[in-house]
């Protein structure tokens, strides 16, 4: 390896995360899915049992990625060490701004997995993802699709996505050092910044969460590295303090 260049990005800091699958099928299929296009890492949330063992057998081989497979009890739980996390929704909403394609999220995201973990989150089958769940998405993939039938089956969502990754990574591209903030650390900023906001009333008291779902997004388009975070955090740490002297 020549001296000064980086190891070109992998797959394999990224995960795929399901969240309240409804059927243990769509697991295995999903499975398969990320076989054929280089993932390993699969995470489900709340998932279903399975009782017929419909999981590997849709799998089709797949084994090793559900015998590897890693199970929490919520979204939060989830990505608690990761540091970019990528909703996919149908119905984004009016105030989303940072949404792409596969294809443009794929470009934009693969530089960064040579030194950050990325999750790409999916919904169930009738309802997609929660808005709970939704706030904790940093950015938001949007598949399209013919406006007269647009839903795709889950392993096919799934397909799509880990198919324009692959081609990504394929396809070379110079890795990037930037190291981002983890989710972990991001929480915690978003909640001091909460609680500074409702000190200052500047939020709602009944409802703050209005403003910070833009708040989120805001930053969240900002990809915040550990050191931005640290500088956010201490403003606001100052704010606190002056207000109290006041």
């Amino acid at each position: 390896m020549t001296k000064g260049v980086l190891t070109p990005p992998t797959l394999n800091n990224i995960s795929i995360i399901l969240i309240d699958t409804r059927t243990p099928a769509n697991i295995g299929a999903t499975a398969r899915c990320m076989m054929n296009m280089g993932m390993k890492r699969l995470v489900l949330v709340n998932p279903p049992q399975d009782k017929n063992n419909d999981a590997t057998k849709l799998a089709a081989g797949a084994d090793e990625i559900l015998e590897n497979v890693v199970v929490a009890a919520s979204l939060a739980d989830a990505v608690a060490n990761q540091h970019l996390i990528i909703g996919t929704s149908r119905h984004p909403g009016r105030l989303r701004k940072n949404i792409r394609t596969p294809h443009e999220a794929a470009e934009a995201i693969v530089p960064l997995l040579a030194k950050n973990n990325v999750s790409v989150v999916f919904g169930n089958e009738v309802n997609g993802l929660d808005m709970q769940d939704l706030s904790l998405c940093h950015e938001i993939i949007a598949i399209p699709s013919s406006p007269s039938f647009p839903s795709l089956n889950l392993s096919h969502a799934v397909m799509v996505v880990a198919y324009e990754f692959f081609c990504a990574t394929a396809a070379g591209s110079r890795p990037s050092t930037v190291e981002l903030a983890s989710t972990e650390e991001l929480e915690d900023f978003y909640r001091h910044l909460q609680e500074t906001l409702l000190a200052i009333s500047f939020l709602e008291q009944d409802h703050p969460e209005r403003i910070m779902l833009s708040l989120r997004q805001i930053f969240g388009r900002s990809r915040l590295e550990v050191r931005d975070v640290k500088i956010l955090r201490g403003i606001l740490s100052s704010i606190r303090r002056m207000r109290s002297n006041c």
